[in-house]
């Protein structure tokens, strides 16, 4: 399949002149050096995360919190280690993969797990701010807190820029 000036990935972009004067391999090591900035960022973020986490068990109110709590922390201690590893496989991905001519497969392949460690990285915090939520107020309005916190990540992390890439794909 061919490859798309734009993304240098098969089947992506619209084949539209970017206005740089790259190689395949200069524009794969440009998305390279993007997408790891990209990924530190969400690694820094779930790895404090993870952190809180993994320290709320030795808590001595630990012992008191509900058994719907107690679940909803497993969920949430699992959902961050899944983050955690999806985040993280961008590095070991490429460590293994560097030397064999792969730049421009292994940038799409890794944008996939990055993107995949951001969906893990939204259920992470929904989950986190149920949990907090229902110990700290104890009320009827944590599920539609948590529920208008979940839209709002949904609206900047995914539907804005979805609907940018829209705009500006029907304005070409």
């Amino acid at each position: 399949m061919p490859r798309s000036p734009e993304h240098g990935a098969p089947g992506r972009g619209e084949g539209a002149d970017t206005g740089r004067h790259e190689s395949p391999e200069e524009r794969a090591d440009r998305r390279w050096n993007e997408l790891i900035q990209e990924v530190r960022v969400a690694q820094m973020g779930v790895q404090i995360l993870f952190g809180f986490l993994l320290t709320v068990v030795f808590a001595p109110r630990f012992t008191t919190i509900t058994e719907t709590d107690r679940m909803i922390y497993v969920v949430t201690v699992v959902l961050g280690a899944a983050t955690t590893g999806a985040l993280i496989g961008p590095v070991t991905f490429h460590r293994i993969v560097t030397g064999r001519r792969i730049k421009p497969e292994t940038v799409v392949w890794v944008s996939r797990l990055t993107l995949v460690g951001i969906v893990l990285l939204l259920a992470t915090v929904t989950s986190a701010l149920l949990l907090i939520l229902r110990v700290a107020l104890r009320g009827t309005a944590v599920p539609w807190v948590v529920a208008g916190l979940f839209l709002w990540f949904l609206l900047c992390w995914f539907a804005l820029p979805l609907w940018v890439l829209r705009r500006y794909r029907r304005g070409r």
